[in-house]
């Protein structure tokens, strides 16, 4: 059976007038319809797409590559609200449907809102909710310390920023680990800096530990004084926002690779900054 809501790399099985019919192991058809169609498309070949369903309810597929995909979540904006749901545009000409039953609140048009998407195993078709805790658990954890992990920043919290871990599990980054500006729905990379005895897991934008992040640290600084004629005015009494806009990292781990190069004799810390030796 094609899937719905992945991108897959389908073989070409046919041409017909309407566009192009492709097919997977299980024999399974379903139609590229033409205005996605190239010269370079024929049959014996294969191509990527995404599938779902149009609005007569058949799936078909698309060369469009969706804001979203089957089991993830992504900041989606409302197009509009009618009497079965709210409507998002997630990229494709056909919107999203998000069902009243699956709005923590209602929707209106022209906001956005962070959404999951599921398959609705009675109708066989793509939703999307957003009443998240349905879909986001600690109880059974799939990370741990040390790990990089896809994020998905979900609000602004007192503490930090509560992210979406792996579009798995529940996260925090605190306010003094945020060096750049987030917002909502914003996707990056981190790691799993902590994970409490209660299953909450605390998430750094940087990498763990010296191995992790300080060798990587470390040469950052070496290319960047390479670069500067082997002298950066820079010390640990200069401001995290000078050091952040430089490298990317915080004040503590630039203080900490400044340490390890100096005990390397790679560098001389002097009183206007570190120098190259």
């Amino acid at each position: 059976m094609i899937e719905q809501g992945k991108q897959l790399s389908l073989p070409i099985l046919k041409r017909a007038l309407v566009g192009l019919y492709l097919s997977d192991d299980s024999g399974e058809e379903v139609l590229l319809p033409n205005k996605y169609c190239t010269k370079e498309m024929k049959p014996g070949g294969k191509v990527r797409v995404f599938i779902y369903r149009d609005s007569e309810g058949r799936k078909v597929a698309t060369t469009q590559t969706p804001h979203i995909f089957l089991h993830e979540f992504a900041l989606l904006k409302v197009s509009s609200v009618t009497s079965v749901g709210a409507f998002l545009d997630w990229g494709l000409e056909k919107d999203l449907m998000v069902p009243f039953r699956e709005q923590k609140q209602k929707m209106e048009a022209g906001r956005w809102y962070i959404v999951y998407l599921d398959l609705d195993p009675k109708t066989d078709r793509l939703f999307a909710s957003n009443r998240l805790e349905r879909y986001i658990q600690n109880e059974n954890l799939t990370v741990k310390e040390g790990d990089e992990v896809g994020l998905v920043i979900q609000q602004k919290t007192d503490l930090g920023y509560a992210v979406i871990i792996n579009h798995k599990h529940k996260g925090l980054i605190y306010d003094n680990e945020v060096f750049k500006e987030l917002r909502i729905g914003d996707r990056l990379k981190g790691f799993v800096k902590n994970v409490r005895d209660d299953h909450k897991i605390d998430i750094s934008l940087h990498a763990i530990g010296y191995r992790g992040a300080n060798d990587a640290n470390s040469e950052l600084i070496l290319k960047q004084l390479e670069v500067c004629d082997g002298f950066l005015p820079l010390t640990d009494k200069s401001p995290p926002e000078e050091i952040y806009t430089r490298f990317g990292i915080s004040k503590k781990a630039f203080k900490k690779s400044v340490g390890a190069l100096y005990k390397q004799g790679l560098i001389e810390i002097q009183p206007r900054g570190i120098l190259l030796l």
